[in-house]
Parts: structure tokens; C-alpha cells; sequence
């Protein structure tokens, strides 16, 4: 018997079934783009992603020959949310994560409640991301919409409904709300009060691995699965892929290598402390029973394609005639030693502690002999600095570590590893299987449906380190020099972020 994991991201969903050794048999990835119909906005049609979600698993189902699927795992993305009525149908778009309208409604919060109240409640540092945020914006801009939406549903809740399922939102996914409250594992009524909404305006709260239903018989064939087949919702993207590297025990920290860096430390108990408010950082419930995660994050991979797509059109093109990798080829050319370049990754603004949208891209140290290899590099030199930074400032928060798991495209990158390995002073992990969400959210299914016996039962099976790089004393000595200059660029910068 197999399971599935499907990951709804913000711009593509990906179905993937495992076998209960952790391999994957098959997957398919269905992409989808947002609308952006003003300033700051950013929707999209729910049934778009619907759409793609019933495609992808379809196809991923039709690819697994003699080994049906036992159980589905849903994750998503968090943040973004769809405005229902009571028939469970969507009375206006998705409204998503990236989307920045409620700038003043944001404020508006944080003036009311307060930023460490709203915090210490949440784990959340108060930003229009969320949908609390969003919420009290259609109450000024769009009232009718407001008061003609029954519930307020996060995107693994709106497919539910589209099967035929009750919405339940896992706690990790309700704690993207800004309105969940991280100790009570409750919607908080303080925050609601303020917001003038009631409980049953948004999802049911469920533990992570909790069955929302089996299919129908005409939802099943909608999906290509068989008929009574249980949906398991698995919350937030981030916390499932930290169960997907196998982090489910206090200490362990993962690293997430995408469009964004998160890094994600797992503790008994959520780190709401100061330490944590100051930077900035997320505290909220694990996938893991009991458990919770703490994260930071900054823009990275936008960086590295960013710089493939503009400068280096001639590399891929040769890459590709020698069956390679772009990044391959760069690293490849790319010189021994320092760059000597101090490149610092914030092409949409930074991220913790500071999260200021006026952050730029910056590349400083450029002369005469400079090239792409060497700019390449400078990047990779880059991120590993800000990952130094992050790591320093979670390790003060959450607790010390001493080992990082990774996943991500990035994580393809033995350079990126040896360097982040160097500027952490940390060891790095690979894992055997790329497909962290998937994998993790497929886990939960299965502890839900009965193939493993507990989550630590399902890591041991499925979980399988593939190789670790160690700190290496003379590159961090090499780069003792970079790494300073990293840290006091930020801070020199600030004048002109201010002018």
C-alpha cells in the first residue's frame, strides 16, 4: 500500500505517493499564477487551485500501477485564505500570502492589541500577510463581501469542501491566521472579539494527522482514487517538511532551500520570549504532537535566479549541451577561495529581524578582474553570511544545535553546503528523499490510516540521511574577513534606506 502527500503551494501544487520505505513512485506538479488587480494585491481564482490540485493528484494516482494509495495528506502554504458562503462556495478570490494590502489594518492591530500581546498569544509578529490583517480590510473596503461570507477557509480547507468534507484546518495551519492562540491550541477570543468575528467564522482547529473524511465514490473518481479513500489534513507547509527531514524531537533544527531560506528549530514548548520578539521570529505548533517550531527566514534562491536568468543565458545553454545544471557549470568556473564580493540577497527586502521592505540587493567589493564566476560565488558566499546571522540569532531564541538538515533546490549545491557549513559553524545534512513537504504530510496519513504504529516509527522507516558536511576550519578562517564586513553592511546601509 502507498500514500500520498500533496503540497499546495503558492504557485504550484505537487502530488507525490511514497511507499512505506520513504521512495517515491511517482508525482506530478500541476503550476498556476496569481492576479494582481491593484497595489499590493495578489488573488487568485480558488478554482484555479482547485483545479490543479484534482489534476495533480489524477495524474500522480494514474502513475502508481498495482499498489493503491491508502491515504492522502493535505498541506498547503500558509496565509492565504477564501471567503465562503454557507454552501461552502467561494464568494470572492483567494487572497494571498504575498499579498500586502492591509498595511494600515496591520497597524491598526498592533496599535490595538499591541505587538507582544498579539505575539505572546500567537507566535506571530503582527504583518498584513495574515489574515486578520486582510479581514479587517474587506470590513472597511468591501463590508458586503464581509458580511455575506459564512467562513473564512485557509486553501486545504477549501478543497475538503469541494470534496464533500466538514473544513477542519490543522493547528499549524490555523496558527498563519494571527488569530490562533499557541498554548490554548484554540482560536484566541480575545483577538476575535476585537476583530468582531465569531469561532464558526473560520475552520474547525484539529490536531495535525487528524482524518477529515474518507471520499465518495464521486469525489474519489474525481481525484482517480479509490472510493473511501481518508483525507488527513497536515497544516503548514513548513512544519510538514520538518517532519519530512525528520525533525521531531526539541534541538533539531531543518533548513529549507528555496525561493526563500527557513530555518526551523523544534522545542517542547513555543519560544515567545524576548529574544524571539525581537528578532522577529515565528513560534508556533509542530506537526508533531506537543511539539512546536521556530522560525526564521530570508529571501535566498530569488537571488541565484535572479542572476542565472539576467546574466547568464550563454552558461545554460551550455550546460544543457553537456547535460548539466546551470548552477553545476558556475560552480564549476567559479575561482578558488574569497570572492572578496560582500553580496547581500535582499532583492524584495530583507528578512529576520528586520523584515524591511526598503532592503535592496546589494554587491559590494566589484573590480576590474570581477566576473560572473566570481559574482556567482559572491552570492553563495552571501546567503551562507545571512544564514550565519539567522542561525546565531535562532540558536539565541530557540537553543543551541549543532546539525542542519537540508532540502531545497539549494540543496543541490555542495558548494552552498560547504560554505553555509563554514559560516555556521554547523554541520549539514542531505536527505535521501528531495520531497520534504510531501513526505512529511504523507507520514501523517500514514499514521492516520495505521501503516506505521507512530510518527517516530514512520521516520525511522521513511527518513534516511543521504550525506553530512562538516564545518571545515580552514574555509571558516578564510572567510573571517567576509563575514564581518557582512555583518556591518546592514547597519552601514540604513542612512539610505532612510533618505
Amino acid at each position: 500500500m502507498s500514500l500520498m502527500g500533496v503540497d499546495i503551494g503558492s504557485s504550484r501544487c505537487k502530488a507525490v505517493v511514497f511507499g512505506a520505505s520513504g521512495e517515491v513512485l511517482a508525482e506530478a506538479v500541476q503550476a498556476y499564477a496569481p492576479e494582481f488587480p491593484g497595489p499590493s494585491m495578489v488573488e487568485i481564482d480558488p478554482d484555479v487551485l482547485w483545479r490543479a490540485v484534482a489534476s495533480a493528484v489524477r495524474e500522480a494516482a494514474s502513475k502508481v500501477k498495482g499498489d493503491a494509495v491508502q491515504a492522502v495528506g493535505l498541506s498547503s502554504h500558509g496565509e492565504t485564505f477564501v471567503p465562503t458562503n454557507e454552501r461552502g462556495e467561494p464568494i470572492g478570490p483567494a487572497i494571498l500570502n504575498a499579498d500586502n494590502r492591509a498595511a494600515a489594518e496591520a497597524k491598526w492591530w498592533e496599535d490595538l492589541l499591541g505587538k507582544r500581546r498579539i505575539f505572546e498569544t500567537t507566535g506571530l509578529i503582527v504583518h498584513p500577510m495574515y489574515p486578520m490583517a486582510k479581514i479587517q480590510w474587506l470590513r472597511t473596503h468591501q463590508p458586503d463581501l464581509l458580511a455575506a461570507t459564512a467562513r473564512f477557509v485557509s486553501i486545504s480547507d477549501y478543497v475538503l469542501l469541494k470534496l464533500g468534507l466538514e473544513p477542519c484546518i490543522a493547528y499549524p495551519l490555523a496558527c498563519r491566521f494571527m488569530a490562533f492562540d499557541v498554548r490554548a491550541l484554540s482560536w484566541s477570543d480575545e483577538i476575535l472579539d476585537a476583530a468582531g468575528l465569531s469561532a464558526d467564522k473560520l475552520p474547525a482547529p484539529v490536531p495535525a494527522g487528524t482524518s477529515a473524511g474518507r471520499l465518495s465514490r464521486t469525489a474519489a473518481a474525481e481525484l482517480g482514487l479509490p472510493a473511501g479513500t481518508p483525507l488527513v489534513v497536515g497544516g503548514h507547509d513548513q512544519p510538514c517538511g520538518a517532519l519530512g527531514m525528520g525533525a521531531i524531537a526539541p534541538g533539531m533544527v531543518v533548513d529549507s532551500i528555496g525561493t526563500y531560506e527557513c530555518l526551523t528549530a523544534v522545542g517542547s514548548e513555543p519560544s515567545l520570549g524576548e529574544a524571539s520578539l525581537s528578532a522577529s521570529l515565528n513560534s508556533y505548533c509542530h506537526v508533531v504532537p506537543d511539539q512546536y517550531i521556530t522560525i526564521a527566514y530570508f529571501p535566498s534562491g530569488l537571488m541565484v535566479k535572479w542572476f542565472c536568468d539576467i546574466f547568464c543565458a550563454g552558461e545554460a545553454a551550455e550546460a544543457e549541451a553537456r547535460g548539466q545544471e546551470v548552477h553545476d557549470r558556475l560552480e564549476q568556473m567559479a575561482p578558488d577561495g574569497p570572492t572578496g564580493l560582500c553580496v547581500m540577497p535582499h532583492l524584495i527586502g530583507s528578512g529576520n529581524p528586520h523584515f524591511d521592505p526598503r532592503a535592496t540587493g546589494v554587491i559590494i567589493g566589484l573590480v576590474q578582474t570581477t566576473n560572473r564566476y566570481h559574482i556567482y560565488k559572491g552570492i553563495l558566499e552571501g546567503l551562507a553570511c545571512e544564514l550565519g546571522i539567522i542561525a546565531e540569532m535562532l540558536a539565541g531564541a530557540a537553543g543551541s544545535f549543532e546539525t542542519i538538515r537540508c532540502t531545497g533546490g539549494g540543496a543541490r549545491s555542495r558548494l552552498g553546503l560547504r560554505l553555509r557549513a563554514a559560516m555556521t559553524g554547523r554541520r549539514m545534512q542531505t536527505l535521501r528523499s528531495p520531497e520534504a513537504v510531501c513526505l512529511g504530510v504523507a507520514l501523517l496519513a500514514g499514521v492516520s490510516a495505521g501503516t506505521y504504529r507512530s510518527l517516530e516509527e514512520a521516520v525511522g522507516q521513511a527518513v534516511e540521511v543521504k550525506e553530512t558536511i562538516e564545518p571545515e576550519a580552514a574555509m571558516a578562517g578564510a572567510y573571517a574577513r567576509q563575514m564581518r564586513e557582512y555583518r556591518l553592511l546592514y547597519p552601514a546601509l540604513a542612512p539610505l534606506r532612510e533618505l
